[in-house]
């Protein structure tokens, strides 16, 4: 107990002893500040029940979400072995959801691998640049937002073909455009500050101000924005999986299961009603998740 205690005042400590020490200091006062939140520990717990669920799929699934059964097909909630029924090819819909959450991290996955990094590299090199560089790139990145991301996503898949990879594609390349707009922002701010040019005045290049003092700066309020815009790109890929242009049928991607759902809506609600479900239960969680995060690592915009 005296252990717990101790390592507790060590992290709680107003006089860091090292950069490390500070640094692991910093990681748990924001944990607690986001444990104090209770709807951001709502949605962690969600995500977390979504990943593990992902990752035992197999041993959760009570059946093959790809084995068809044409005499059991259109079952209703709660069927003996089909609790979320089946769907119009006699498929368990509760195990493709689950095998479906697969797919949605996989998504959600890249996208924030990609769109973010991309939108990060623009925005601190137009920032920082300025000049012809920064209007060029500031141009391009207008011309981006100036459609709405789900009709670009439409138009570069129409372009690539379908399929689950070139609809991560098309979703990433819509979405890193705000992302830069914010990086340059901050750029412009932290380029004026003294210690960027005590930086520059020691030698330092560009590229290491850059990548090393004001990509650092940058990363919080990246991680608050792609945290509250996962929201939009599962929704993205699920409006594209509806339209078929995301993942292709048998995968049990929830945008696809909408779509295939639409035509029983009247008389088997169910198909359509649980991957729906499935995709606002995750967005949600996601937005109070972001909602506790901009909390702990903005603090001044998380109490307006």
């Amino acid at each position: 107990m005296s252990e717990t205690l101790t390592l507790r005042q060590w992290l709680l400590t107003d006089e860091p002893t090292s950069r490390r020490h500070a640094r692991l200091a910093s990681l748990y006062k924001g944990w607690l500040t986001l444990r104090g939140n209770t709807m951001a520990m709502f949605g962690l717990g969600i995500l977390v029940a979504l990943v593990l669920m992902a990752l035992f799929a197999p041993l959760i699934a009570p059946h093959d979400p790809y084995v068809q059964n044409l005499g059991n097909r259109l079952q209703p909630l709660g069927s003996p072995g089909h609790p979320f029924g089946t769907d119009s090819l006699g498929r368990d819909i509760l195990s493709r959801l689950i095998y479906g959450s697969r797919i949605t991290l996989y998504i959600v996955t890249l996208v924030a691998l990609i769109a973010p990094v991309a939108g990060l590299l623009v925005g601190t090199v137009a920032g920082y640049v300025g000049g012809w560089v920064d209007v060029i790139l500031m141009r391009v990145t207008d011309i981006f937002l100036a459609f709405p991301r789900l009709v670009l996503a439409l138009a570069f898949v129409a372009a690539l073909g379908a399929g689950i990879e070139n609809a991560v594609l098309a979703i990433s390349l819509t979405a890193w455009p705000p992302y830069a707009r914010m990086a340059r922002a901050e750029t412009l701010t932290i380029r004026a500050s003294d210690y960027i040019s005590a930086v520059r005045l020691q030698g330092a290049s560009p590229v290491r101000i850059i990548t090393r003092h004001i990509w650092p700066l940058c990363i919080s309020s990246l991680i608050v924005r792609v945290t509250l815009d996962m929201a939009g790109i599962i929704l993205a890929a699920a409006g594209l999986g509806f339209l078929g242009l995301g993942a292709q049928p048998p995968s049990p991607e929830w945008g696809a299961m909408i779509s295939e759902g639409r035509r029983f809506i009247l008389d088997h609600w169910w198909v359509a009603t649980m991957p729906g479900l499935a995709i606002f239960t995750v967005s949600l969680a996601f937005n109070l998740l972001g909602d506790g995060l901009r909390d702990v690592l903005d603090p001044k915009e998380g109490s307006q």
